[in-house]
């Protein structure tokens, strides 16, 4: 049965399968699997700017390195969500935790690039801007309900990793080429998302705050 919703948006205290977020924290320790994923995948950051950088940027063996970090932490990325669902460990630490290790991770991969130069800085503080926002927004209605992620979210998500992931890669012509097709399609999804994230948290502040006041 789906969950019930209001204008495109999640009721409170309804739980959403594929968004942890959306979940009611579980009764566990924070001290779980999912959640040591999390802080792998914070830990990983520091280490995947030491390669990118290594030798000035331009060391073959180093972006290839890097892009190897930048997949494994991607992949934890997917990971702890699924198993903080299936398992029951969902926590508010892992709820706060998760998106800032995915803001830090993108965001130290954006500006590192744009500070070698593969990547324009213009790209970087749209793509930034955008992240933060939406983050921002869905802890601001917190309190009304929760705006989980929408496919046209995750597609964004996807996009974005394999874009970023072609950009550390050495700058072979071909893949430099595919990196920026991939990246415009990343940029125009998560603009046209972030639009729908702003209304869907207009409209549930607005939905919540009538509830509220009819129960007062």
């Amino acid at each position: 049965m789906k969950p019930p919703r209001t204008d495109g948006v999640l009721r409170p205290r309804t739980p959403l399968p594929d968004d942890p977020i959306a979940d009611p924290p579980s009764a566990v320790s924070t001290w779980n699997l999912a959640n040591g994923l999390t802080v792998f995948r914070l830990a990983l950051v520091p280490i995947f700017l030491l390669a990118l950088f290594a030798r000035g940027g331009d060391d073959t063996l180093w972006r290839v390195i890097a892009w190897a970090v930048f997949a494994l932490a991607s992949v934890t990325d997917r990971l702890d969500g699924e198993i903080a669902r299936r398992r029951g460990l969902i926590t508010e630490f892992g709820k706060l935790a998760d998106p800032i290790a995915d803001k830090a991770l993108v965001g130290a991969s954006l500006i590192g690039l744009s500070m070698l130069g593969d990547l324009p800085w213009w790209v970087t503080v749209v793509i930034l801007i955008r992240e933060i926002g939406v983050t921002l927004l869905r802890f601001w209605v917190i309190r009304h309900g929760v705006i989980a992620a929408s496919r046209g979210g995750k597609l964004k998500t996807l996009l974005q990793g394999v874009a970023i992931g072609l950009f550390v890669l050495p700058p072979w012509g071909w893949l430099r080429d595919i990196a920026w097709v991939v990246m415009v399609a990343a940029i125009a999804v998560a603009l046209a998302t972030g639009a729908d994230y702003v209304k869907r948290a207009v409209d549930l502040r607005r939905v919540g705050r009538a509830r509220r006041a009819s129960t007062a």
